[in-house]
């Protein structure tokens, strides 16, 4: 059995400032998920607090997702900080394949037969 599958990229982006951000983000600014790596751009960093927004959520944006599920369609977080108010877009780019074994420590049950 092949131990490939495909995740998307991901671009998680200020789409907008609903308050004043005390971080000096500015609409544009963005970081990335590539596999299972945060990307941030130089020298730039990211507030943890919009960025604890967006976190629980990136794993299964990465993921195909059934046309339905209401995932495939809610793209946009908010900062916690009532009076911050950044909205964040989480964009999916590209697709990539990844191999099991190249990012889990478990190795793969084996079917007993192998035309399973």
């Amino acid at each position: 059995m092949d131990d490939t599958f495909e995740l998307y990229d991901l671009k998680i982006k200020v789409e907008e400032i609903r308050g004043k951000c005390t971080c000096d983000h500015a609409v544009d600014d963005y970081f990335e998920m590539k596999g299972g790596k945060l990307i941030f751009p130089d020298p730039k960093g990211f507030c943890i607090y919009a960025l604890q927004s967006a976190i629980p959520l990136l794993p299964a944006k990465q993921r195909p997702l059934h046309p339905n599920d209401w995932m495939q369609t809610d793209s946009r977080v908010i900062c916690p900080d009532p009076l911050c108010g950044v909205v964040l877009l989480i964009q999916r780019e590209g697709a990539r394949t990844l191999k099991h074994s190249e990012v889990s420590a478990v190795e793969m049950e084996r079917p007993e037969n192998p035309q399973d």
